[in-house]
């Protein structure tokens, strides 16, 4: 008759656990929420850029990091010819989203972002980039079909010109190729 009630709370306590610690583990911090839907899934995408006759394919996979106070992007183009690592956080200082972008060209960009409905807007300074662009601004869109449609422009020698665009679309077999 003792072992039920401790078979009982012992079931009891993984229940609790199961449904109230577990996802917790999972979630973001309030001001990571509007990322969630992204978190834990790899997007794959053809990227064009203004005169390039092929696309590059692009590959990107969202993490949570550092318990929820964080999300992290790995991306890679074309098998690892490029990629970079971006980290996402909310800067209570500035009382915005900031983000750090790495890249395995040897420049790195840190920036802002700002989220309105269905898209994301981030503009960013760019550090170490050989081709002369020094800022960045980009717009995420989520599409009613659940594409992802991405568009930048580039300040390249003090003119602001069209950079790339590409539409993603989730695919949990693409994969982040580093070389």
């Amino acid at each position: 008759m003792r072992k039920t009630p401790r078979i009982m709370w012992a079931i009891g306590i993984a229940v609790f656990m199961l449904t109230h610690l577990l996802p917790a583990q999972e979630a973001l911090s309030e001001h990571l929420a509007a990322l969630q839907p992204f978190v834990g899934k790899t997007y794959k995408g053809e990227l064009s850029m203004p005169g390039q006759e092929k696309p590059a394919t692009d590959v990107s996979r969202w993490e949570r990091a550092l318990n929820g106070q964080a999300v992290r992007i790995l991306h890679s183009l074309n098998d690892g010819e490029y990629g970079g690592e971006t980290i996402i956080y909310w800067d209570k200082a500035k009382e915005s989203l900031i983000f750090y972008y790495f890249t395995t060209a040897g420049f790195y960009t840190t920036g802002t972002i700002t989220m309105e409905e269905n898209k994301m807007i981030s503009h960013e300074f760019v550090t170490g980039n050989q081709n002369g662009i020094t800022e960045v601004k980009s717009i995420g869109e989520i599409l009613p079909d659940g594409t992802m449609r991405g568009t930048t422009q580039y300040l390249k020698n003090g003119e602001w010109v069209d950079g790339h665009q590409a539409t993603y679309v989730e695919d949990s077999n693409a994969e982040v190729v580093f070389k």
